[in-house]
């Protein structure tokens, strides 16, 4: 071996030992409880890495190839409900006229795909953009937009069609529209995606739970002052996307 690489640091005394070395040469505390084998690797001996340092090195390769990528999915989710916001304003056309979902309805099935992307009120609208900047992002790094996107395009059609079923068994005339289940979707495939990610690497950084919390207590709270909002969907969204972040975590394993 020419040269000592120095990248362990010792628990005990914070000084940073050698590799190579199963007990601390500054305070005599164990480092490790047995020498790493070695391998030769361009005419030096290196301490030969386990299954799970290769691991880890291959999800940071993975990471790193999406890290440029830019953030389709996020820019689609905001900007095509702000657009149809917009000309709906400008038109001054009702909510029903631009993909709102109707209960109960005969048979425009498409409205539970549209439905999530229309917007009664610009605060609806701001407090689910934000959720989506928040956590969409992550998602993407991991998933890839197109995935990404399809997911919460099924957390929130799937939580339009749970809201629907629940509403048409209470008899009522309503009209459900916005994204709370495509915004509770995306922070629930996103803290299970981190949080199984950061179990796997064995990491003691993990989601922020508490700001987490906040932000799901928001979303849930939106259907108290936004008519069209829909707690079934938010709740079906948030169930889809949990879901789909541990399926995603599966694969990816």
């Amino acid at each position: 071996m020419s040269e000592t690489e120095l990248r362990v640091v010792c628990k005990s005394c914070g000084a940073e030992v050698s590799p190579y070395v199963t007990e601390c040469p500054y305070c005599g505390a164990r480092v490790r409880k047995r020498a790493p084998k070695l391998e030769r690797r361009d005419g030096t001996l290196e301490a030969k890495k386990t299954r799970r340092e290769k691991r880890r090195e291959r999800q940071a390769e993975r990471a790193a190839t999406h890290t440029d990528d830019r953030p389709w999915a996020t820019v689609a989710l905001i900007l095509v409900p702000a657009i149809a916001m917009l000309i709906r304003i400008g038109t001054g056309g009702g909510f029903e006229d631009y993909g709102a979902l109707l209960v109960p309805f005969q048979s425009e099935w498409w409205r539970f795909l549209t439905a999530p992307f229309a917007y009664t009120s610009i605060g609806y609208l701001f407090a689910v953009s934000l959720a989506i900047v928040m956590f969409v992002p992550g998602l993407e790094r991991r998933l890839g937009s197109v995935a990404t996107l399809i997911l919460l395009i099924a957390c929130g059609s799937l939580g339009m069609f749970a809201a629907y079923g629940v509403e048409e068994q209470r008899g009522v005339l309503e009209l459900i529209a916005g994204g709370n289940g495509v915004a509770l979707g995306a922070i629930a495939a996103w803290f299970v995606v981190v949080r199984n990610e950061n179990k796997a690497l064995e990491t003691e950084d993990g989601p922020d739970v508490i700001g987490v919390m906040v932000c799901v207590a928001v979303i849930l709270l939106v259907p108290v002052v936004v008519e069209s909002a829909n707690v079934w969907s938010g709740l079906a969204g948030g169930a889809i996307g949990a879901l789909a972040g541990l399926a995603a975590t599966l694969v990816r394993r």
